[in-house]
């Protein structure tokens, strides 16, 4: 998976700013679990958590950046073209970040993002970018299984689009949904997971977060939950349960 390098690191402008959070408590890296990486110890004792909060694309569905190398080279352009855009222009990222809030259109964003990609016609190109993304079915019933369980369960995700959520699809996974431009936030902001642990009624250190962005999971760890950096279904499916005390299926 892409990992923004520090120096590219979020903030609503897209320039630069550090991995920690000065505002809030520090980040505490001890807590996030790499799923591929063996539990040393957790924070809290077994089946002790009350809420577990997903990300979206590249935790419930294949690589977002397999498909946008796809959309890349279906455009003639290179493979990594658009990670090398957020990578290296940080005004291409403080696009992106005014798309997540809200705060610009996606047809400005097509427009603005497409000029900088060198597309002939951007026109509806995000839906072409996310074309190759498919559904995880294992992580889908692993949240299923979770909230069956007993655990309260969230989505938390930044958003390209509004309009191309499977919202029947949601409802029967999560119990409430934060969705970046909905709610004007964006990961790694702390607010963003604040704002999904009031929402369900819990304390974010009752809370796990999985995500595959190393920053996000930091933005979650600045406010006390524990996180997982998915890698893959089953090693991620796996360290939850162990963290939730649940039976579930096996990817």
């Amino acid at each position: 998976m892409f990992d923004r390098p520090p120096e590219i690191r979020s903030k609503l402008s897209g320039r630069s700013t550090s991995g920690t959070f000065p505002s809030n408590q520090p980040s505490t890296p001890a807590r996030s679990i790499p799923s591929g990486a063996s539990v040393a110890c957790c924070p809290m004792s077994r089946g002790a958590y009350a809420a577990a909060f997903f990300d979206f694309g590249g935790v419930l569905t294949t690589s977002v950046w397999d498909s946008f190398a796809a959309f890349c080279r279906s455009e003639g352009l290179e493979a990594d073209a658009v990670k090398d855009l957020f990578r290296n222009d940080p005004d291409a990222l403080a696009d992106l970040r005014e798309l997540e809030t809200g705060a610009i259109s996606e047809a400005d964003f097509e427009a603005r993002f497409g000029r900088r990609l060198g597309l002939t016609n951007p026109d509806g190109f995000i839906d072409s970018m996310f074309a190759g993304m498919q559904p995880l079915e294992p992580m889908i019933a692993a949240v299923r299984d979770l909230r069956a369980g007993g655990l309260r369960t969230g989505l938390v995700t930044n958003s390209w689009s509004t309009e191309h959520y499977d919202r029947k699809l949601l409802a029967e996974l999560f119990d409430d949904v934060v969705i970046s431009a909905e709610v004007r936030l964006h990961k790694p902001q702390p607010e963003i997971y604040r704002l999904a642990a009031e929402r369900l009624g819990v304390e974010p250190a009752e809370s796990i977060f999985v995500d595959d962005l190393r920053e996000n999971c930091e933005g979650a760890e600045a406010v006390a939950m524990t996180t997982i950096r998915f890698r893959d279904p089953q090693q991620t499916i796996a360290r939850l349960a162990e963290l939730t005390g649940l039976a579930l299926a096996p990817a």
